[in-house]
């Protein structure tokens, strides 16, 4: 790849990897209002590519949050992204995907929570109406790529385009993009891929740019003050059935207002006493009942996934692979070996146990840095596990 120049401390702009000449490209910017994607607008506008800025309306701001800091998606956003577009000298539209949203994103995270699943309704956005839908867009405005202000790295390896995790590795993204596929990697580029979070403010100050200190999205855009009950309670009425909290042993320890308040793993605010330490091990949402134990429980050596996404070279059907994974966005990636069937499953075997891994979570493979996909964790051991109570 050829690197430019930017005139700013020797900091560089890794050039799209795109066989144009910058003037004769077009790049449609995904832009949320945010820092990120305001100033990946802004680097490409300053290499010399044709930049057009889009701007998803995905829900009814009034209706599903507030106005409150570090809410992604809320009110300001979209004419922050004007502002910002303005700036730069760019073109900017807003596309109004809230049907599409509530369909894919908004309706999957409720009734995950509903069958007693803990989503991530980030990656399902990412892997619908942004890589899907905005992509889509970008390609009938003749657009040669499509740029996004995630921290990730798309390079190019021996065979194919590849999705690296980013330099920042405080800040990189790449859990959340997993299910990106090959042909949606061969159009999208990510620009802020080599930065730390500080060069890029610094770069927004530069352009000038009024959202340089914005503060970071931190919650889920349409779930209020993190509050996911009430969303869910609000969208499916009657989803809040109260039920039992029953120990592995069998023992009734308590009631709960509803499955939905709950996670795998939750061990605060559980609403029972006693001086035994206590963890969430699995949910019951067909009988409303919430079984906990304590955290040895927990302990997960084997996890089943769905909608498995492989971005690695060629086919492993059937194969068993030495690789590293994360179950947490957080978390350092852990040894595990993967074994991938041909149905889009796939049997993760960890080499130690991890606790806590919830069903409707995302688990994701990496070889060094090298994003090799990813897929969604339907059960685990620990949920396949009998105990006392399942026989009352």
């Amino acid at each position: 790849m050829t690197k430019i120049a930017i005139g700013w401390k020797d900091l560089s702009l890794t050039m799209l990897d795109i066989d144009k000449k910058p003037s004769q490209t077009r790049v449609v910017v995904a832009m949320s209002g945010g820092v990120d994607s305001s100033v990946a607008a802004g680097l490409l506008v300053e290499a010399g590519y044709e930049v057009i800025g889009m701007t998803m309306q995905l829900y009814d701001y009034g209706q599903m949050a507030d106005k409150r800091k570090g809410a992604c998606c809320a009110g300001q956003d979209i004419y922050d992204a004007r502002l910002a577009a303005d700036k730069l000298n760019i073109p900017h539209y807003v596309l109004d995907y809230e049907s599409r949203f509530r369909t894919s994103v908004i309706d999957n995270f409720v009734d995950s929570y509903v069958q007693g699943y803990t989503p991530i309704p980030c990656v399902r956005c990412n892997q619908t109406v942004k890589f899907t839908d905005l992509l889509r867009a970008a390609k009938e405005l003749g657009a040669d790529a499509l740029a996004t202000g995630h921290y990730v790295q798309r390079k190019r390896g021996k065979h194919q385009v590849e999705l690296h995790r980013a330099v920042d590795l405080d800040k990189d993204q790449s859990f959340f993009l997993f299910a990106t596929t090959q042909e949606q990697l061969n159009y999208v580029h990510f620009p802020l891929g080599h930065l730390y979070k500080t060069q890029t403010r610094e770069q927004a100050r530069r352009f000038g740019l009024k959202i340089a200190d914005k503060p970071d999205s931190q919650d889920i855009c349409f779930v209020p003050q993190g509050n996911y009950a009430a969303v869910v309670e609000k969208l499916r009425p009657g989803s809040l059935e109260p039920g039992l909290i029953r120990h592995v042993d069998g023992r009734i320890l308590g009631d709960h207002k509803g499955t939905i308040g709950y996670t795998v793993g939750q061990r605060r605010g559980l609403g029972i006493g006693g001086g035994e330490v206590l963890y969430v091990v699995r949910i019951d949402p067909t009988q409303h009942e919430v079984i906990v134990g304590p955290k040895e429980e927990l302990a997960c050596t084997q996890i089943f996934l769905k909608e498995v996404n492989w971005l690695g070279e060629g086919g492993v059907s059937d194969q068993t692979i030495d690789l590293m994974i994360k179950i947490r966005s957080s978390q350092n990636p852990v040894p595990a070996s993967l074994t991938l069937s041909s149905r889009q499953r796939a049997v993760i075997a960890l080499k130690n146990p991890e606790y806590g891994v919830a069903p409707g979570q995302a688990c994701v493979f990496y070889q060094g840095s090298w994003v090799l996909g990813g897929g969604w964790i339907e059960e685990t051991d620990t949920i396949r596990r009998s105990y006392p109570c399942d026989s009352l």
